[in-house]
């Protein structure tokens, strides 16, 4: 099966980083401190979220105790998990702004070890505009998405399932093409051609992006789960392009 499979390259993008403390260096600095922040709207977001549910379900005023008491916890989960969605996509995305050459380089260093096609020319300058540049288009759509993601979350009963899961689909999709990104764009293909690559094998994309965005959604865990996923998107794009995942045998 291809989730599975995107399971494993998970798993060998994770244990290649955390065997390897110039990689873990690389990757975990910039989330650290971009987690300060996060970790401050978390608490703030906590804070207000009964104030919000009750905001958001007017309608349910006039209901009965209990029923305008379900209404409130479902808006309030509906609200969490979109907000979950929206933070973990634009957390990647504002650690790779923040970061992004040190995440270009933590894909070079894992596609060099397996044979990498010759780099393009990159500056500083240029990949911290490319990453700017695509975490804001990235954010526009996390943004888009949360609103379906909220309104499945109202549906009774099974709505915040459905709504989390939903999350985990579509965010785990959307940090694979920010996080392939550094190698992708070595070989030449832009925001459009990443997206339409990825979309080629789905299930495998999930098995890759799924547990780096539930990861992710971890306060400081995240830390860690940011390079672990960048070297596993690393693999997935070489897996789709057809290029080996694996380094040669040594003689």
């Amino acid at each position: 099966m291809e989730v599975v499979a995107g399971l494993g390259l998970f798993a060998r993008g994770a244990v290649t980083v955390l065997r390897s403390p110039r990689l873990l260096l690389l990757g975990a600095v910039p989330a650290l401190i971009v987690s300060l922040f996060y970790v401050a709207a978390l608490i703030a977001l906590v804070v207000w979220l009964p104030d919000l549910s009750v905001t958001l379900t007017p309608f349910a005023d006039d209901w009965s105790e209990g029923a305008r008491t379900t209404a409130h916890v479902a808006a309030g989960a509906a609200i969490a998990g979109a907000a979950a969605a929206v933070a973990v996509v634009t957390f990647v995305a504002v650690t790779l702004a923040v970061g992004g050459p040190f995440y270009e380089k933590l894909a070079e260093i894992v596609d060099d070890e397996l044979g990498a096609p010759p780099a393009r020319a990159t500056s500083w300058a240029g990949s911290v505009a490319r990453g700017v540049r695509d975490g804001l288009r990235l954010v526009g759509l996390s943004l888009l998405a949360a609103v379906p993601l909220f309104l499945l979350g109202l549906v009774p009963v099974a709505g915040p399932v459905l709504a989390s899961v939903a999350a985990a689909l579509v965010g785990g999709r959307l940090l694979m093409i920010e996080l392939s990104a550094p190698a992708l764009q070595r070989r030449g293909l832009d925001l459009r051609d990443r997206r339409r690559l990825l979309r080629s094998r789905r299930t495998l994309t999930w098995g890759v992006g799924v547990p780096t965005y539930l990861l992710a959604a971890i306060p400081l865990v995240a830390i860690l789960a940011i390079p672990a996923g960048s070297a596993a998107a690393t693999l997935l794009a070489r897996e789709l392009r057809g290029e080996p995942v694996r380094a040669p045998a040594q003689a």
